[in-house]
């Protein structure tokens, strides 16, 4: 008598038989048996095996489609700003906390200084310092400036896991890949991600669509946990980016469209005063925000849809204790009107006295595209400022552009509180990101997520269909319930319908097949380009690169003494200070319009009048940028206009006619002798 193996419900059951085989010839064949049934998967656990691989895939593609500035080029950072935010991270690795949030910095704003602590939102450089932190207690010998260069990208993909579980929220798991894969590797969003691109946008995107999805998390399940964790989702995009007065604007309009069209419940309740309550006070303890939350114009919707949610818990409260509905209208007239009076008179009175400030000039901007270029021209000058062209949105969104509305559609049909939010979220950004180019980075998540849901929505109905017609063709088993012999006689009344099920399946993959080479296309040459470094083809197609503003900055490091000043349109101060290690007049914060149009008047006045300014200026150097015959569009010629404007909208003595002729703005001989004697 010996051991036996046998297989009872998937399990293993030893049984004693009668049997004249060793221990050793059975002990492969149970091993064997034992490995096979284990490998063995149940439809669920395959369906999760196949989606986890494909998150894992979208996570290391949405890495490495941003990689192609450091295979073409280098390791650098890239554009303007982000090279404050180096050195800010760099002076933080350095020197600690403590120091970094109490830093004055002296090379900037001469001879004003900056408070670096005060003026910034210190999200992304502590973000880069924990991150380099551990990996220096792993033992790994990284420098701060690759931890710098790679956040962007490691944060990309952090998103791509946050829209799957956010398209899983409004719709289902397939909706959740594909809104993965979509923003994976969508040009809107990889134009501000891209390695190098070390900017606040990089982290702020994440952060923005965590709080959304934790919010939404929470009002679909009431939880005060999902509040929780929204409202610090909040306080780290707050932390990150002045952008985070969208979604303080947002979530109360949304909420207030859910209490309008009767959509109020405690989840609701629970939900928006936990994180808005939590979310305040968490983003009071950032000092460039600080009192701002209770003080600002900009934040008052959010304070009133507030109070407004505790007029309906007390209504709803009411409601309960009388009986009388005749009774309950009255008096629900009166509150409303009392507490929408109370709020009025609240809202005139902090403005009148002063007590709440008004809206900012960007914000107006955002109302309204043409309010910058005539009241803040500082505003206007940016070209990430300025309306978007269609060209761009087909160029940033391609086929979304077409799956945008179709999502939409499908949301409208299973209206829920979720896909309410998407739909607004959607509709909201979309206007911004028409009124300013630089918003399409935030409509990007949006726009990814509703078309998401078309294209899941529409290949499962086609997947379906064509499942149900191999079902009908195949052999019965038994009889059938009448509604299934009615839809199989209707599935037989289509000989068409299966062929169109398969075509149009073909031509959605078609048109995703080329939206995926779109991006990679758009990625590799358009957005992968460091501004700081350029490249071009000779005469005889052979690459050409350009590294003279590095080049300048080193000249500038080893040429000029350490105490030098440089004066400078405001566009290159952070190169200047972080790469020429030199104090400027003044840099790319923009704080301070006034002295930026003193700089403006130097550059459009005659040489005599700019010495004087310059020497009042205490200036040892000016720097110009001129793009010569190599066609170099953003050199200071072209941008010499936005000096004029600028320096005029302080300085009436400068007009922007004297610098015109018949109109039209001329750099050759033919141009305005003011232009032709100016100091640029």
């Amino acid at each position: 008598m010996v051991g036996k193996v046998e297989a009872v419900n998937g399990g293993v059951k030893p049984t004693t038989t009668p049997s004249t085989a060793t221990p050793a010839d059975l002990a492969p064949t149970a091993t064997t048996a034992f490995s096979f049934r284990a490998l063995k998967l149940k439809t669920k656990q395959q369906e999760l095996l196949i989606r986890v691989t494909i998150l894992c895939l979208v996570y290391v593609l949405a890495f490495i489609a941003r990689l192609f500035s450091v295979l073409r080029y280098e390791s650098m950072i890239h554009e303007f700003d982000p090279y404050f935010n180096y050195r800010t991270t760099l002076y933080l690795t350095q020197k600690g906390f403590y120091d970094f949030w109490n830093w004055f910095d002296s090379e900037s704003w001469y001879p004003l200084g900056r408070i670096i602590g005060g003026t910034l939102y210190p999200g992304l450089m502590v973000t880069a310092a924990i991150i380099y932190w551990t990996l220096r207690f792993l033992r790994f010998a990284v420098h701060i400036r690759e931890v710098c260069v790679l956040t962007a990208p490691f944060f990309a993909s952090n998103t791509t896991l946050v829209a799957y579980f956010f398209g899983k929220e409004l719709w289902d798991s397939g909706a959740g890949l594909v809104a993965a894969a979509l923003i994976a590797i969508c040009p809107g969003y990889i134009s501000r991600s891209v390695a190098g691109s070390y900017d606040n946008e990089a982290v702020a995107i994440f952060a923005l669509l965590l709080t959304f999805y934790l919010f939404v998390k929470a009002v679909n399940m009431g939880s005060l946990a999902w509040a929780l964790a929204s409202a610090f989702g909040y306080f780290y995009m707050v932390s990150a980016w002045g952008g985070y007065v969208f979604i303080i604007n947002l979530i109360p309009l949304y909420v207030l469209v859910l209490l309008i069209t009767g959509r109020y419940s405690m989840r609701l309740y629970v939900a928006y005063n936990c994180m808005y309550v939590l979310g305040m006070l968490l983003a009071m303890q950032i000092r460039f925000v600080g009192f701002q939350h209770v003080q600002s114009g900009e934040h008052m919707a959010a304070m009133g849809v507030f109070f407004l949610m505790q007029v309906f818990y007390f209504l709803d409260w009411v409601k309960y204790l009388l009986n009388d509905s005749k009774l309950f209208q009255a008096f629900l007239r009166i509150t409303v009107t009392c507490a929408v009076g109370v709020g009025a008179v609240a809202l005139g009175v902090g403005t009148a006295s002063g007590y709440i400030s008004p809206w900012t000039g960007r914000f107006y901007s955002l109302l309204d595209p043409t309010y910058a270029k005539d009241h803040i021209p500082i505003i206007a000058s940016v070209s990430e400022h300025q309306p978007t062209a269609w060209s761009s949105f087909m160029f940033d969104f391609h086929i979304l552009l077409f799956l945008f509305p179709a999502g939409l559609y499908f949301c409208f049909k299973r209206l829920s509180d979720a896909t309410i939010f998407i739909v607004m979220y959607g509709l909201t950004s979309m206007y911004f990101a028409g009124v300013m180019v630089r918003l399409i980075l935030v409509a990007t998540p949006a726009v990814c997520l509703i078309s998401a849901i078309a294209v899941s929505a529409t290949i499962k109905n086609l997947t379906q269909l064509l499942r149900a017609k191999n079902k009908t063709a195949g052999p019965g088993k038994g009889a059938t319930s009448a509604k299934a012999s009615s839809k199989a006689s209707l599935d037989q009344s289509l000989p068409f319908q299966r062929n169109g099920a398969i075509a149009l399946l073909l031509g959605a993959f078609y048109l995703l097949s080329r939206y995926a080479t779109h991006c990679t296309w758009v990625t590799s040459e358009a957005y992968s380009s460091p501004s700081i470094v350029l490249a071009a083809r000779g005469a005889y197609g052979n690459r050409v690169i350009f590294d003279d503003y590095r080049e300048a900055y080193f000249w500038l490091r080893q040429n000029t003494p350490s105490d030098a000043k440089v004066m400078s349109w405001w566009d290159y101060g952070y190169q200047i200070t972080a790469m020429g290690n030199r104090t400027v007049i003044v840099d790319n914060n923009t704080w301070n319009n006034t002295h930026i149009a003193t700089v403006g008047r130097a550059m459009s006045s005659y040489e005599d009048e700019a010495y004087e300014i310059m020497r009042s200026l205490d200036v040892d150097y000016v720097l110009v940028v001129f793009g010569g015959v190599t066609g170099y569009s953003s050199d200071d010629i072209n941008k010499f206009l936005w000096m004029v404007r600028i320096g005029g909208g302080v300085f009436p003595v400068i007009k922007e006619p004297d610098y015109l002729v018949n109109g039209e703005y001329r750099v050759d001989k033919g141009a305005a002798p003011k232009m032709l004697n100016c100091l640029m």
